[in-house]
């Protein structure tokens, strides 16, 4: 049975992503592997000094700056099992009995690579370990993995609160069509309040792209409201979600209409940043 994965680190998002990964676990029925991965750049397997030191520096020098990367790495590996342990016992009490732990070292986006075919659903922070109150850019990370792994994502904030509603940003792409036969399908929308939203001209034909949607979510037993936009994709959605207070935005990634183009460049940026409701990244 496919997994849903929460990716723990010692981020002030890690709490909210195993809420988060647990509330998606329960309505999946689906088992949760909690996931920490050590990174290589920052705490290496193996120092390699050679070189970095200049002639004339005694041998000792880089014997202890060697066994001080390694004191790093393995006191990081302990306080990675430590989270995932606290991680553990928090979605054990959230009432999911089916968990797992795994931890590896090395690429993030590599080792979530290697159980791509075992993942249905990765959850991951909005902010990683690294990030700040200042930040302005979406982290080279993130962008990685969202482009990298063809899995949905569910990015998160750093306060949980279970959604109710859910928000599909629709253009009447293929990828967009995709994203709502994903809907349409998932126990995880079961009962939820939808809203299919398109931005652009108010015309029949997009009229009739929306209430055929409709009737294909129907069978989830929710509310499903259809709305038409006007303006500037990020700021149309925004005052949409704000409008409505809608719990979770559900988009595509990537491609070449104005919904998909959203998730590029600074608007990316400035939806992870501001974000402070989940985002569910469809692929």
């Amino acid at each position: 049975m496919k997994q849903v994965v929460g990716c723990i680190d010692g981020s002030r998002a890690a709490a909210a992503v195993c809420d988060y990964a647990a509330w998606a676990s329960l309505r999946l029925t689906a088992p949760l592997t909690l996931f920490h991965v050590l990174d290589q750049e920052r705490y290496p397997a193996e120092s390699d000094l050679a070189g970095s030191i200049g002639l004339g520096s005694r041998e000792h020098l880089m014997e202890e700056l060697a066994e001080l990367d390694q004191r790093r790495s393995k006191l990081a590996l302990e306080q990675g099992r430590h989270m995932l342990a606290a991680a553990t016992e928090r979605a054990r009490e959230a009432g999911v009995s089916d968990l797992h732990q795994r931890q590896r070292h090395g690429d993030l986006t590599d080792s979530l690579l290697a159980i791509e075919d075992s993942t249905r659903l990765l959850v991951m922070g909005l902010h990683g370990e690294s990030s700040s109150d200042r930040d302005i850019h979406i982290g080279s990370q993130l962008e990685t993995v969202i482009r990298s792994v063809h899995r949905p994502i569910l990015l998160v904030p750093d306060a949980y609160q279970p959604p109710r509603s859910a928000m599909l940003a629709f253009d009447g792409s293929a990828t967009t069509v995709k994203g709502l036969e994903m809907l349409a399908s998932s126990p995880m929308f079961r009962d939820f309040e939808l809203h299919l939203v398109m931005i652009g001209a108010d015309t029949a034909d997009r009229r009739e792209q929306l209430q055929q949607a409709q009737q294909q979510l129907a069978p989830l037993g929710g509310k499903v409201e259809l709305a038409i936009r006007a303006g500037d994709v990020e700021a149309a959605l925004h005052g949409y979600q704000q409008e409505h207070g809608i719990d979770l935005v559900v988009m595509g990634a990537y491609g070449h209409s104005r919904i998909r183009q959203f998730l590029v460049g600074s608007t990316t940026t400035n939806l992870l940043k501001t974000s402070k409701s989940p985002l569910l990244i469809l692929r």
